[in-house]
């Protein structure tokens, strides 16, 4: 596996970390929102790669080694020397629900050989939870999977995803990698504390929250946020819930993305199912960097070899948390998977990923997820 990266800070010209030649690569491009909104900006990294495949998301922050940059964009091209991949890109705004989208995306892989997807969604309109479901769903399917919901820093106004072609709304990029020589694995972990009462969800749809406890969701969560309140949705996530479904599954956490004052309802970034046990959570910076490398852990347990590549997808309320901190906790995961593996990623606005020693892929928010690489 060979690996090029590259930075370009806004009105800066590019920066290369490596230039050696390589063929039919894979090209990881994350940015700024506002960046990728540039129309010459695909056929600017066209030039740089003739022959790649460009895959585009907009970041809450992007990640390339142990540094994270805002208002910048970086590439991470990478030319497998055993591995085969495959892309596929579907826009929501075709479907008409998330789950047939997800269906329709497996459905364009070959599943004899398909070791892993990586997905790399819109953040604005995607319910991850259903895409994966959807995913999931094709008789067949069995390869992991991991990625993220791309981010517009803490605006939540737009984000911006492609393959080969200028970034645009509505988009979902899976990338398939194909070959028993790849090594993949993969982990995610938060760092975050439940705290208050335990409550019941008495009404939700799919990833919106209408009650909890029989009382409008928005107008609870806004008492305990006390004067933050004013701060939604941004103020959200700093205090996420944990959901938990059943006694025996594991918790999860969920972000609110937006909040409907007319329907006193919120929005969240995956599902949020009816009679879910509930509650707020916080977190500090040592907790969040500590939860970073239990994450890194988790993922070099059991690997035959060393990761030559990590992409990292962490949450935007991690960073928001971390403020100047925030290469702490990709200090930390470095130092766990060692110099050898090139680094990059994205703050998101949800993590996919299975659990440790899992299949079944999930949406996490406001976790560090890791997908380690090597051939």
């Amino acid at each position: 596996m060979k690996v090029n990266q590259a930075k370009r800070s806004q009105g800066g010209t590019w920066e290369f970390a490596q230039d050696q030649p390589l063929k039919e690569p894979l090209v990881l491009i994350f940015g700024d929102r506002f960046l990728l909104e540039s129309k010459d900006l695909y056929q600017e990294i066209k030039e740089l790669y003739p022959d790649g495949h460009l895959v585009f998301g907009s970041t809450s922050g992007e990640i390339m080694e142990t540094s994270v940059y805002e208002d910048s964009i970086t590439i991470t091209a990478i030319e497998f020397e055993k591995t085969r991949f495959s892309i596929v890109s579907e826009n929501v705004q075709d479907y008409v629900d998330i789950e047939k989208m997800g269906a329709a995306i497996s459905n364009q892989f070959d599943l004899e050989g398909l070791n892993h997807l990586f997905i790399v969604s819109d953040g604005s309109f995607v319910n991850g939870s259903g895409l994966i479901e959807g995913l999931e769903s094709v008789e067949g399917f069995k390869a992991s999977i991991t990625g993220g919901l791309c981010g517009d820093g803490a605006r939540f106004e737009k984000t911006l995803t492609s393959y080969n072609e200028n970034p645009k709304q509505g988009e979902v990029i899976a990338i398939g990698l194909y070959g028993e020589a790849l090594e993949v694995s993969y982990a995610n972990f938060g760092g975050w504390t439940p705290f208050g009462p335990e409550r019941t969800i008495t009404k939700s749809e799919g990833n919106v929250l209408f009650e909890i406890d029989g009382k409008p969701a928005l107008d609870l969560y806004k008492k305990y946020l006390g004067d933050k309140a004013d701060e939604l949705p941004q103020a959200a996530l700093l205090y996420p819930l944990t959901v938990q479904q059943h006694e025996d599954t594991e918790p999860l956490v969920r972000t609110i993305l937006n909040i409907d004052e007319e329907q006193s309802s919120m929005i969240l970034a995956g599902d949020v199912p009816l009679n879910s046990k509930v509650q707020l959570m916080m977190s500090t910076m040592d907790d969040i960097a500590e939860g970073a490398s239990n994450a890194a852990e988790l993922a070099m347990r059991n690997r035959k070899n060393k990761p030559e590549l990590a992409i990292l997808v962490s949450c935007v309320g991690r960073k928001l948390v971390l403020d100047q901190r925030t290469e702490d906790e990709i200090e930390e995961v470095a130092e766990v998977i060692g110099e050898q593996a090139k680094i990059t990623g994205f703050y998101s606005y949800g993590e996919m990923a299975p659990f440790a020693g899992k299949n079944e892929c999930q949406l996490h928010n406001q976790t560090m997820t890791l997908t380690l690489l090597s051939e």
